[in-house]
């Protein structure tokens, strides 16, 4: 079964996993020996997170968990207007298992509650794009590297 629970200080090594499989095609293109990948990746994530906590410090920022196993995480924040998908982050044997999509519409489902709508920033080369589409979400403007999404009830 799916769950989320809060993030906390002893899941740092974990979360760290996660960023760091996110980034692993890119990281692979530099030909860095483990330990330049290890440091540039630590200085990432630190920044990333920086980032996230403070621009949302109201934000959710969960372990997502099958059956107890930590299998990524799942960000958001709850807006006046919308829902914001801060983050969603799958650890690769967990990908494209359907477990993405039940996250955001579970998002989904509490937005159109509240009669909200749900916004998210997705990376111009990420795949998961396609999930994102067939949730219905809808191109709501340019961001530089990433596009903004939406979705309204």
């Amino acid at each position: 079964m799916l769950s989320l629970r809060p993030g906390q200080p002893q899941d740092e090594a974990f979360l760290r996993s996660v960023y760091a499989s996110t980034r692993a095609g890119e990281i692979s293109l530099f030909g860095w020996h483990s330990s330049q990948a290890e440091i540039f990746l630590r200085m990432q994530y630190d920044a990333q997170d920086r980032h996230f906590r403070g621009h949302y410090p109201h934000g959710r920022f969960d372990i997502v968990e099958l059956d107890g196993t930590p299998i990524g995480r799942f960000y958001v924040a709850q807006q006046p207007e919308a829902f914001h998908v801060i983050d969603i982050a799958l650890l690769p044997p967990w990908q494209g298992r359907g477990y993405g999509a039940e996250l955001l519409r579970s998002v989904q489902q509490q937005a159109a509650r509240d009669g909200l709508h749900v916004s998210l920033h997705v990376d111009r080369s990420n795949p998961a794009q396609r999930l994102y589409a067939r949730l219905g979400f809808q191109d709501a403007g340019d961001a530089g590297l990433y596009r903004l999404l939406e979705w309204r009830p």
